[in-house]
């Protein structure tokens, strides 16, 4: 009935039948998950989770590893990326340490859930154990409880770790059951000697444990904190009915392995850009999901997420504010 009634609402707008393409798509979407012809976007938030990868040890990466700890800091001083398309669209962003091998002074605005400094080096042992995977997952609950009860309806999720590329392809090998190969890309931008390298180490990597896993020893063996957070805050953004901008690979991945226990979750989800990642064209393709944007971004952050925000934003005001064929007292086409 509420789909009907939607559908309605969107093609007896001022324009050809499908004349605003994937912006109706977006729309109808937005309206179910809402449960009203009439939904509204309020107090956009954006989490950035950062943690370290106990792979990079190994040269997954074309940056050292202090990279992550400093990106932090340019996050807190407003200078990334993120920040700049945050301010731009009027998004709030919440920066939150997971598990970053750095000792932060204290007084910044970081919020504060380290579970390790670190995850394990996945060639010697899974990257975290089983009482860490579930502290992480909590971390990343809470942080998004604690916003929801601040009134915001749509969050995005961004990510900083040297080498969560790396985990992200390990990952998304064992939950699809595709070759290694097949999911590894140039990360931070490899050349072909640093990408051959990448794949004999990832090979070792997941050769290394067994061939059936559940989706939580997954993450578990391969993913890192911040990962991991991001897929509890995944969960938790569903729980409380949130709409959930989906960024690049590394959460995608994140999705993904929600999505292989609960296939409900996409209903939340609006993909809002493919990365120039080498595998995240094929993981939207096996989960049957298009995303908003291709701007060949392979940045992270939440980047494509705050790019994308203001054409979610044009959804919903279309859907709201652009009279009908009656109101404008205008013909519709004729049957």
């Amino acid at each position: 009935m509420l789909s009907s009634e939607l559908q309605h609402k969107i093609d007896f707008k001022t324009k050809p039948l499908g004349a605003l393409g994937n912006l109706e798509h977006i729309a109808h979407k937005i309206g179910m998950v809402q449960k009203t012809t009439s939904p509204r976007l309020s107090n956009p938030h954006m989490v950035v989770f950062a943690a370290d990868h106990g792979i990079a040890a190994a040269g997954v990466s074309a940056y050292p590893q202090e990279v992550t700890y400093q990106m932090v800091m340019n996050f807190l001083g407003g200078g990334a990326a993120i920040n700049v398309f945050c301010r731009q669209n009027g998004i709030k962003i919440k920066v939150v340490d997971a598990g970053v091998n750095f000792d932060f002074p204290e007084g910044l605005n970081l919020v504060d859930k380290k579970v390790r400094k670190s995850s394990r080096n996945i060639l010697e042992e899974p990257a975290m154990t089983s009482e860490e995977y579930h502290k992480a997952l909590k971390n990343g609950k809470s942080v998004v409880s604690e916003i929801a009860g601040k009134g915001c309806n749509i969050i995005g999720f961004g990510e900083m770790g040297i080498g969560n590329t790396s985990a992200s392809s390990l990952m998304m090998s064992k939950l699809f059951d595709i070759p290694i190969t097949n999911c590894i890309g140039r990360g931070t931008g490899l050349n072909d000697h640093q990408l051959q390298s990448k794949i004999h180490i990832l090979t070792q990597a997941i050769e290394k444990y067994p061939s059936e896993m559940t989706e939580d020893e997954i993450a578990q063996t391969f993913g890192g904190l911040e990962i991991v957070q991001m897929i509890g805050a995944i969960e938790e953004a569903y729980h409380y009915n949130m709409l959930i901008m989906v960024d690049g690979f590394i959460a995608t991945v994140a999705v993904a392995t929600v999505w292989k226990k609960n296939p409900e979750i996409l209903n939340n989800c609006i993909f809002c850009h493919v990365s120039n990642e080498n595998a995240h064209p094929q993981l939207l393709g096996l989960m049957r999901e298009q995303a908003i944007l291709n701007l060949n971004l392979r940045l992270g952050e939440g980047t494509g997420c705050a790019l994308a925000y203001p054409i979610i934003q044009s959804a919903v005001n279309f859907l709201n504010e652009m009279s009908s064929f009656e109101d404008a007292h205008i013909s519709n086409k004729s049957s």
